[in-house]
């Protein structure tokens, strides 16, 4: 007999740790720092000025918890991409079915009860946050901001009734000036000749004003309506910028202009996941000298954002970033580099991918009702 219950956030650690126990036999999870999860549930978290939220735990016989799952209204969501849906996300569980299928349900009623008849995820909490089940790819660790879930997850969600609606994915890219450096410098010389005014600007933090205005800019035309995609308020992206300005190497951060107009922009980040399965979640007392120790052996990137003003589409300004970005990677000492996540209709992005030698190597799945 289980049963699910409301939680309030003095109960948050709760909902967290159970992370710990359900993953506690996988080689491949890695723990994020307790201290940001528990900031990003908290009314710290400026995407809850828009958003509301109602998290549930699940409970066996013993009162032992054997589940988590949040229920999430994004109003900016609804009202930008004009659908009425609403999110679960944190979804965490053992293999049960029954157990399953009542933290969806739950959900799926408290969003019924504010109006909100559909449901997808899991968006943790947004589709600006980590997205998805995985799908394939349980064999390797995930980077940095992406998810690492169960395999029986998607027989679980598929029982509840839930349908797989969307797949992300996440591509491989080798990071070495090898046999693709001819055709790539062949395009580029095409690119600058085609547009003499575009130039490439590395991120230089006595500038960090100025630049996250352009790359708000950017990120809040460039994609547009694409599916899932909301734009960040400005209080979200000072927030997320403000957290990961430290973990940026400005070499591998890249912005486009059109004389002194920013047209797009790359943004990679180190592969701090190297460092966060050594600290197990921690900070402190112990976990602040393993960052440091452990922080200049990364040797793997993600690829997080690419993109270009529409008006400047099409004219090989993302091979141009990502060409710049490659050589700059190389002379980090940079091995790898992920490039995710791509909608599984993105066929411009996959492409360039392509261009630079990437193969899809992790799929994952947004399911709902």
């Amino acid at each position: 007999m289980f049963t699910v219950k409301k939680i309030e956030f003095k109960d948050i650690d709760k909902f967290i740790k159970l992370s710990y126990q359900i993953y506690k036999d996988n080689p491949y999870w890695v723990p994020q720092l307790d201290s940001e999860n528990k900031k990003m549930l908290s009314d710290k978290n400026p995407y809850w000025q828009h958003a509301k939220r109602q998290l549930f735990l699940a409970y066996d016989e013993s009162k032992n918890i054997v589940g988590r799952i949040a229920a999430i209204i994004d109003y900016n969501y609804i009202k930008f991409q004009e659908t009425e849906v609403g999110f679960f996300g944190f979804f965490e569980c053992i293999d049960n079915v029954e157990v399953a299928k009542l933290l969806f349900e739950e959900a799926k009623s408290w969003l019924e009860e504010n109006k909100i008849y559909k449901m997808m995820g899991p968006m943790n909490p947004s589709t600006n946050d980590e997205v998805g089940f995985l799908y394939e790819g349980f064999d390797s660790e995930p980077k940095i901001l992406m998810p690492y879930t169960h395999k029986y997850y998607l027989n679980l969600a598929e029982a509840c009734g839930l349908k797989k609606i969307k797949e992300l994915y996440a591509y491989n890219i080798p990071v070495a000036l090898d046999d693709r450096m001819p055709r790539l410098t062949k395009a580029l010389k095409i690119v600058q000749k085609r547009n003499p005014g575009i130039t490439l600007k590395t991120f230089d933090k006595k500038n960090y004003k100025q630049i996250l205005e352009d790359v708000i800019d950017v990120y809040n035309s460039a994609w547009e309506k694409n599916w899932g995609f909301v734009p960040w308020t400005r209080e979200e992206f000072v927030s997320i910028a403000d957290t990961l300005v430290d973990l940026a190497d400005p070499n591998i951060i890249m912005l486009a202009y059109d004389g002194e107009k920013v047209i797009g922009m790359l943004i990679a980040v180190p592969d701090y996941n190297y460092v966060f399965k050594k600290m197990n979640g921690k900070l402190f007392p112990f976990g602040i000298f393993k960052f440091l120790y452990y922080k200049n052996k990364i040797k793997d990137l993600r690829l997080m954002i690419m993109g270009v003003k529409k008006q400047y589409r099409q004219k090989g300004i993302e091979a141009y970033m990502s060409l710049e970005a490659l050589i700059n990677s190389v002379k980090g000492g940079y091995k790898n580099c992920e490039l995710s996540w791509i909608l599984e209709d993105n066929i411009m992005t996959q492409r360039t991918a392509e261009m630079m030698g990437g193969s899809i190597y992790k799929r994952y799945a947004v399911y709902g009702n």
